[in-house]
């Protein structure tokens, strides 16, 4: 069995038994009110393009050019706000150098870079979606 393997098996081993146990939790939970734990983490990756932005980061900093460049479809105004509400939650770092033209380099707190496991989730999931599925009232 190679390293890979090994890891893979251990990695699913460690999920199920995660998932296991959040069901049992889950139940636990009751209303979702302000203190979920879901809906705390809903609250901060919410928006079309956040998770988005933080994928671009987590292979290490980049300028705001290059996150653009990245998301193909986001405008300026957009990516600001969304880089803002990462910094506002200390998700991400923004370092302003004193150039000119002023540049700015943004990189994930080891808060942010704990959301991998979230984005990887959510690939996981995506990839069990049929490959042309747009989800009904998309923009709501």
């Amino acid at each position: 069995m190679s390293y890979h393997t090994e890891v893979a098996t251990l990695w699913e081993v460690v999920t199920f038994w995660k998932v296991e146990h959040q069901m049992e939790s889950f139940a636990e939970l009751g209303a979702c009110e302000e203190e979920c734990p879901i809906k705390k983490t809903a609250d901060l990756i919410q928006g079309r393009w956040t998770t988005l932005v933080i994928r671009e980061l987590l292979p290490g900093k980049k300028r705001f050019s290059e996150i653009q460049r990245g998301l193909a479809g986001i405008s300026p105004k957009v990516l600001t706000a969304r880089l803002r509400h990462l910094e506002s939650n200390g998700v991400l770092t923004r370092t302003a150098f004193p150039t000119v033209p002023p540049s700015t380099e943004y990189e994930l707190t080891s808060l942010g870079q704990n959301l991998e496991a979230v984005l990887l989730a959510m690939a996981e999931f995506g990839d069990q979606l049929p490959g042309n599925a747009m989800l009904a009232n998309a923009s709501v």
